[in-house]
């Protein structure tokens, strides 16, 4: 009865969306207000009781892997300035108890041979995958909600969400049954289908729980287009010998691989934030919309 104690955050890709901001930094580090977009989502992975992060990298990466690092300089110049809060908010941005491991994916050979890449680290264990650049914002964390639908089935679980009919040709479309308030069970799931072919409009957003299984169907699959090896086509042969859940997750998601959907994250996290939300909200208003 393991529980899930690790996540696996895919982050090589290029973020070719937002270029020129990406041309040397990753999408993964483009913050909401003040704080990245990998941030949030480890910060999910860790409400959710999660231990090791798993971060599945490539060229140009090197910022996650300093942004949850020790920053000796920053942390001496804070201290000597007497700024206090900041510092304790530096070496703070993650609990002590949590593990970051980094992977390399020498080649960009799609999600599904990102999350094979993980495999020497998460051996025989269930694990979550998490796309920082899905944010999801919901009351009770979307990631421990997951957790504990699984805690509960004891199989691999799928965030998803409805989706507007001419939408699916851009997500994993998956037919399924209704079993329990939010759950359901798949039958068959089908990557970016025309919205004629689709089989719902039920979408798989990036909040994946899969069991150790997964790897097997990741190795022995063909790759699709692009040489990319899918990892929807993996849960599609995972399908044929165990169960696997799909979760209507209780929250909002904010799509920031897009501009539109990062700019929607920008202002509804910007108008409740802390320091700057009343003043920010105010001048919203100001401008009339």
């Amino acid at each position: 009865m393991k529980k899930v104690r690790k996540a696996v955050f895919p982050v090589a890709g290029m973020g070719t969306r937002f270029l020129p901001a990406t041309k040397a930094s990753p999408k993964e580090m483009l913050p909401i207000v003040d704080k990245p977009l990998i941030q949030y989502a480890v910060e999910e992975a860790v409400a959710a009781g999660i231990t090791d992060m798993v971060f599945v990298t490539g060229r140009s990466k090197r910022a996650i892997e300093d942004h949850f690092d020790k920053a000796y300089e920053l942390e001496s110049e804070l201290e000597a300035r007497g700024k206090d809060e900041l510092l304790d908010f530096v070496r703070n941005m993650i609990p002590k108890n949590i593990n970051c491991i980094y992977i390399r994916q020498a080649e960009a050979l799609g999600l599904g041979h990102a999350v094979l890449c993980a495999k020497p680290v998460i051996g025989d264990e269930p694990f979550a995958v998490i796309l920082a650049d899905d944010l999801l914002d919901g009351e009770t964390a979307v990631m421990k909600q997951m957790t504990d639908t699984y805690d509960y089935y004891r199989c691999s679980v799928l965030g998803v969400q409805d989706v507007p009919r001419a939408d699916t040709k851009s997500y994993g479309i998956v037919d399924a049954r209704k079993v329990a308030e939010r759950v359901e069970q798949i039958n068959a799931i089908v990557e970016k289908p025309k919205p004629e072919d689709a089989p719902s409009t039920l979408a798989v957003v990036g909040r994946y729980i899969l069991t150790p299984r997964i790897f097997h169907h990741l190795e022995n699959i063909k790759p699709g287009a692009g040489g990319e090896i899918q990892l929807t086509d993996g849960i599609a042969a995972l399908l044929s010998e165990e169960q696997v859940l799909a979760y209507r997750y209780d929250g909002t998601r904010y799509d920031c691989g897009s501009k539109l959907g990062y700019l929607q994250a920008t202002v509804v996290f910007g108008q409740r934030h802390p320091e700057v939300g009343p003043a920010f909200d105010a001048y919203l208003k100001s401008l009339g919309g």
